[in-house]
């Protein structure tokens, strides 16, 4: 009577992009994070110590964020010019549209 164990699955940590307010795997967003000098970077390895918050890598969802004052609100601080410069510089290079956003969900959700 020996039962045949299933594999778990295992857990894919879910975070919020602060500008659409869609949830997905954290692998899927880009992090931003508040350093202890309170200037605000992109954060590749999401491991920097600091406040952090989530966008989609997508020009649409930077765009919203940098447009008002999300970035700021969810980092608890106020984002300097050369801040802002560098992530709108960081957003240039990434994709236009939302399509590569409505298949990372669909990804995430398989």
């Amino acid at each position: 009577m020996s039962k045949q164990q299933q594999p778990r699955r295992k857990h894919v940590p879910q975070r919020t992009c602060i500008a659409c307010r869609q949830s997905g795997g954290k692998r899927g967003l880009t992090r931003l994070v508040r350093t202890a000098d309170g200037s605000v970077e992109v954060d590749p390895t999401g491991k920097q110590p600091g406040r952090g918050a989530y966008l989609h890598p997508t020009q649409a969802c930077w765009k919203r964020a940098l447009d008002g004052r999300m970035i700021g609100r969810a980092l608890r601080t106020q984002v300097s010019k050369e801040s802002q410069a560098a992530l709108i510089a960081y957003m240039a290079g990434l994709p236009e549209g939302e399509e590569e956003e409505d298949a990372q969900t669909s990804m995430d959700e398989a």
